[in-house]
């Protein structure tokens, strides 16, 4: 059983909202219930986020699309370079999370117990 989690952190790298997917769905999937109802004013992804649906979305918004664009794109688009660097927050975040041995090995048998573990695993985050 493999699941994924699509998760939305704030400009200091603590999580905001999540949604887990089956591990063979593809990561575009869980965006939308992420961002529905948040103002923001950037989203900061890396190429699986390189989505035309998400780029005239977050364009809608006047939110900032920062996303590596994959090599194949037709229209390339103009990402702020420093604003990309700090991408490394939401990536710092799920290196935190999987310290916790429960989530890192997908211990839990249900999806409800699986996002309680992740919702008890960042607070601790949170915490320190």
């Amino acid at each position: 059983m493999t699941t994924k989690i699509v998760a939305l952190t704030d400009a200091l790298g603590n999580l905001v909202r999540f949604e887990l997917l089956p591990g063979n769905r593809h990561d575009t999937i869980g965006v939308a219930p992420l961002i529905a109802g948040i103002d923001l004013g950037a989203l900061l992804g890396d190429k699986a986020f390189d989505a035309n649906w998400i780029v005239e979305e977050l364009d809608q918004r006047g939110a900032k699309v920062v996303i590596s664009q994959h090599p194949g794109r037709a229209q390339k688009l103009k990402i702020d370079a420093e604003m990309y660097k700090w991408r490394h927050l939401i990536e710092n975040f799920f290196c935190k999370l999987k310290e916790f041995k429960r989530i890192a090995m997908r211990a839990c048998k249900t999806d409800q117990s699986f996002a309680a573990m992740i919702y008890l695993a960042a607070a601790v985050i949170n915490s320190r």
